[in-house]
């Protein structure tokens, strides 16, 4: 595909070193980012509507709207991570998992998707003509008038928790480190995650010809205050998220996210 390799790298990491199956429900913390960007699809999801999701990992998205009677599509680059969500498919779910590259999704013809979740492709690509040419196949993909969610990792997060409190900044700041003297990200091809700003990801979106709807923190400040969220109890939980969802839109909060989703209609 390319002389980066990006399909060994991503399985060697997601198959190695990484276990995606419980990301998003290991911790009240983690749990913020899926309850968010449910709620969003949610926002414009109707009676059958056809979902397809990109880069699905073990199936949390995938799954979930299945069990709600939608038909799914499901794409997903590790094969460990698809026959992972092929064991959880039940009698009554419509769905089809297969492996496949976010970079080609030549089995689907244009225009059949009414929702269509790009929620991982993009941190992985280095490339501009890679990250284009996921977004493009993507819209292709999706119906006039359909919903794509793009996933996106911010840095400054990044550099509060991976870099100040796990103490990962000071072995790794510097010339021709993983982040620069300027305290900018040096996104090396041969690394797993892209790091973008948000002025990066407006900027990028406002290339294509689509329709901007929201873009929203979809875990805000969480990892950094990630005890104190884990340490809630269910009524302060649920008012925690009460007020995540107020601020998530908030353009002077979200650039300390460390996800974020650009909301488009096709």
């Amino acid at each position: 595909m390319n002389d980066r390799d990006l399909d060994n790298i991503i399985n060697t990491y997601y198959k190695d070193c990484y276990v995606e199956d419980n990301r998003l429900t290991r911790d009240k913390m983690h749990y913020v980012e899926f309850i968010t960007t449910t709620t969003y699809v949610d926002k414009y999801l109707k009676p059958g509507d056809r979902i397809l999701e990109i880069g699905a990992g073990t199936g949390a998205y995938s799954l979930y709207y299945a069990k709600k009677g939608f038909q799914v599509d499901a794409v997903e680059l590790v094969q460990t991570n698809v026959d992972v969500m092929k064991s959880k498919i039940t009698l009554d779910m419509n769905i089809n998992a297969i492996q496949g590259n976010a970079l080609d999704l030549s089995m689907y013809n244009d225009n059949t998707f009414d929702v269509t979740l790009s929620l991982g492709p993009l941190y992985h690509l280095f490339k501009p003509e890679e990250t284009k040419k996921a977004i493009d196949e993507a819209i292709r993909v999706t119906k006039p008038g359909g919903k794509i969610y793009f996933a996106f990792i911010l840095f400054d997060l990044t550099m509060l928790t991976w870099g100040f409190q796990s103490k990962n900044i000071y072995e790794n700041f510097g010339d021709e480190k993983q982040v620069s003297e300027e305290f900018t990200p040096n996104n090396d091809e041969n690394l797993i995650f892209n790091m973008r700003y948000f002025s990066e990801v407006k900027k990028m979106i406002s290339s294509f010809n689509l329709k901007q709807l929201h873009y929203v923190a979809t875990d805000g400040i969480g990892r950094a205050i990630r005890n104190t969220i884990d340490e809630m109890t269910d009524e302060e939980y649920k008012i925690y998220i009460k007020y995540h969802l107020s601020i998530c839109e908030r353009e002077d909060l979200i650039g300390y996210s460390g996800h974020i989703l650009s909301i488009v209609e096709k």
